[in-house]
């Protein structure tokens, strides 16, 4: 339930703060005063797109805040699963604009989402403007009402869930047929690209070792040349008689002489003798490669043959390695897999379909038998409560077409409501035949038999009297005020006396022009105050003691 909204600086709004109670409320106010302004505060608590523009005049900021009772709605789950803090008794919604373009939002003064606000404030808050008459004569409207008076929110769940499963079956069904059917246009060029790569016999790394076996091969006599010039620096003896090993070996022998009489001596000839060994192992390896070295033309062909093959299959898939080449191929060879067994997966595919259209056939023909019983009770109801209404030969239905088959995410149900408000008149869709007024009471009178299934606290209707007038209006406020009754709190906008008299608590929207400005205000009224606004109500601005005397009498209804 609402018990506080606080605005600062929103559209003609300077300062608001007021409370509101349980029960059926009223609140009236010329045309233009600010009503709408006040509805589209709420709307942005209830995760509305902000707009800067809504920003009053000259201020950087605006702040609509509401405190609700939420205590007995069930809503511990939400508080939970949103990380939110909650007392079980108390939430407080708060949204700040700034005329830089910021909007911000908090719950229990924790930051939240737009999504989050949207859905808390669907277990808050119906807010029923004029244009959602309009939704009477739309089909998802019309069957949401059966799922809330058959409670079949959870049917409803599992069919959507199996629904959907339904959906991407199908698709991927489609989608295989289609890959299929192009791959086997293509099935002889992908089967020529694996032969040609399989023939190639292609190895990771091959390609650097070739490239690296090309360059020596190709450079085999200069190499060689080097290598035993390397060897004769190293091996063979100069002009002294010594060669470099044996100069290295001398040189030790000469520091091993002089150890005794000079201790130094030691390290530097164990150091050189390390230096000896090394030298050695690498004189060892440039003889081992002179003999290796050899110039083979047969073998560079060959070398040059594999990567000309290497580097023409490269530019053909455009990849720079045989890295790249050997994945193209695993790739290739999967899709023609997928060809061999395109048959059999589609098979698969079409089974798995047709189980799962009969298991959502078959939740949707449960669903579809709840809304059925749960319209007899529709149309009942409807009967009941329009009746008072000023339809006195009321006929209202809910057709079913038992021809159509077709799937949609909410089942197999395709309704109209059908309605008659005089006698011998054929019955047809509501939103073709009902006059505004009569649509008007037809959305109450449904309003509250929803209301009686659903733990809604908060429902605001905004001039649901559109088209009505006298005894009709107070009928209407009778219906609203029974719903208010309910642990519920009913708010309506409203023009007509008639139904401001019935209100438990009675606010006035007004204006007033400052020096520079015009500002909007609400204030709760007071027992006189109520009669004053009603007589204006029912004579216009000149208030009359006959109006007074009416409005008095209003009041003691």
């Amino acid at each position: 339930m609402l018990k506080n909204l606080h605005i600062d600086n929103y559209a003609l709004i300077e300062h608001l703060d007021i409370d509101f109670h349980s029960g059926f409320s009223v609140i009236t106010g010329e045309t233009g005063a600010g009503k709408s302004i006040i509805l589209g505060a709420i709307g942005l608590l209830l995760g509305q797109r902000a707009d800067t523009k809504s920003i009053k005049a000259g201020e950087k900021r605006c702040v609509i805040e509401a405190t609700f009772d939420v205590s007995g709605y069930g809503l511990e789950t939400f508080f939970a699963d949103n990380e939110l803090d909650f007392d079980g008794n108390e939430c407080i919604i708060r949204r700040e604009l700034t005329s830089a373009g910021k909007s911000r939002s908090f719950i229990n003064d924790t930051p939240a989402s737009l999504s989050q606000l949207k859905e808390i404030g669907e277990q808050l808050i119906d807010v029923h403007s004029q244009h959602k008459n309009l939704l009477l004569g739309k089909e998802d409207f019309q069957i949401n009402v059966l799922d809330i008076i058959g409670q079949n929110s959870e049917r409803l769940a599992s069919y959507k869930n199996e629904f959907a499963t339904y959906k991407s079956l199908i698709l991927q069904l489609d989608e295989a047929k289609t890959a299929a059917l192009n791959s086997k246009n293509d099935e002889e060029f992908l089967r020529f690209q694996v032969n040609q790569l399989a023939e190639a016999e292609l190895k990771e790394g091959e390609q650097t070792e070739l490239e690296e076996e090309c360059e020596i091969l190709s450079h085999a006599e200069d190499i060689k040349q080097a290598l035993y010039e390397a060897q004769g620096y190293m091996q063979n003896p100069n002009d002294s008689g010594s060669d470099a090993l044996q100069m290295v070996k001398q040189a030790i022998h000469s520091l091993n002489g002089i150890t005794s009489v000079y201790p130094a001596a030691e390290e530097l000839a164990q150091r050189l003798d390390s230096c000896y060994i090394e030298l050695k192992d690498i004189t060892d390896e440039i003889e081992s490669d002179c003999d290796n070295v050899e110039f083979n033309p047969q073998r560079l062909d060959w070398v040059n043959e594999r990567l000309s093959t290497i580097y023409s299959l490269e530019k053909k898939h455009n990849v720079e390695s045989v890295e790249e080449l050997i994945q193209i191929q695993s790739s290739l060879e999967e899709k023609l897999l997928l060809i061999d067994n395109s048959d059999e997966v589609i098979e698969q595919l079409t089974a798995k379909c047709n189980a799962q259209y009969d298991k959502v056939m078959k939740l949707a023909q449960q669903l579809s038998t709840s809304r059925k019983k749960a319209a007899k009770q529709v149309e009942k109801t409807m009967v009941e409560k329009l009746i008072p209404l000023g339809m006195p030969n009321i006929q209202f239905s809910v057709s079913f077409d038992e021809e159509n088959n077709h799937f949609t995410s909410s089942g197999i149900d395709h309704i109209s409501f059908l309605f008659s408000a005089n006698k011998n008149s054929p019955l047809k869709d509501v939103s073709q035949v009902a006059s505004g007024g009569e649509i008007a009471r037809v959305m109450l009178a449904l309003k509250a038999m929803i209301a009686g299934a659903v733990k809604l606290p908060t429902i605001i209707f905004d001039e649901i009297d559109t088209g009505v007038s006298g005894s009709i209006a107070e009928k209407m406020a009778k219906i609203m005020r029974e719903m208010g009754d309910e642990n519920r709190q009913v708010i309506s906008i409203t023009h007509l006396p008639q139904i401001a008299a019935l209100g438990i608590s009675h606010y006035k929207v007004y204006k007033e022009d400052n020096q520079d400005t015009t500002v909007s205000h609400i204030i709760e009224l007071t027992y006189e105050q109520r009669v004053e606004e009603l007589a204006h109500m029912l004579s216009g601005e000149n208030l009359t003691q006959a109006a007074l005397d009416n409005a008095r009498a209003l009041l003691l209804h």
